[in-house]
Parts: C-alpha cells; structure tokens; sequence
C-alpha cells in the first residue's frame, strides 16, 4: 500500500510557475515509475508527464514539453513537477500516480495508486 500526497497548486498568473510535490508513503517509493496526470473542468483525466523508477527515462505530453520538468528524489520519497510559463489551458486538478509496473506510461488503470489531486488555476 502507497498513500499519495500532493502539494504547491495554487493561483498563478499566466506565464507564472509552480512546482508541484507528491510525497509517498509506505512501500519503497524506488520500486515505483512515477506520472503527473490532470483534469481540467468538464474534461477527462489527461497524463503529463513520467518518469521511471531510476528517474533515466521520463516522458511528456505534447502540450507541456518545454515548460514542464518531471522529477524524482527516492531519497526522499518524492516526485516532483515543476511547470514554469504557465497558460490559462493548464488550469486543471493535477494528479500523482504510482505504478509498480507499466506497459504504457500515458494508461491510467495500469497506475495502482493516486493522490488526492491540487487544484492549479492559471489566470489570463
């Protein structure tokens, strides 16, 4: 069992940043690939970003390469992700997940653990 917590949403104008935290606890948080997901108002739940166990591979959906870093401390037991030039699109509930094993990084039932989400609100 891995519990999943998120922290850092907030309001941001646009073009702003946030980084976001999502702190695990339980089992061995290096046994776990890692994904940011979100879910804006009125949409499905879309992924953003991942990052496997080592943290050598990671991957991003297409509107967020070049403004969002995904990233790992196992030490710590923490997954991060830093969204700098923030657009009012990227307003959403973000999401962290845990998979013990993934075939697919964007596929949300192959994640066995989610936290309880952090409301990101970018303003124009």
């Amino acid at each position: 069992q891995v519990q999943l917590v998120e922290s850092g949403g907030g309001l941001v104008q646009a073009g702003g940043s946030l980084r976001l935290s999502c702190v695990a606890s339980g089992r061995t948080f290096s046994s776990y690939r890692m994904g940011w997901f979100r879910q804006a108002p009125g949409k499905e739940r879309e992924f953003v970003a991942g990052i496997s166990r080592s943290g050598g591979s990671i991957y991003y959906a297409d509107p967020v390469k070049g403004r969002f870093t995904i990233s790992r401390d196992n030490a710590k037991g923490t997954v991060y992700l830093q969204m700098n030039s923030l657009k009012p699109e990227d307003t959403a509930v973000y999401y962290c997940a845990a998979a013990l094993r993934l075939r697919t990084v964007v596929a949300e039932p192959e994640y066995n653990y989610w936290g309880q989400g952090t409301q990101v609100t970018v303003s124009s």
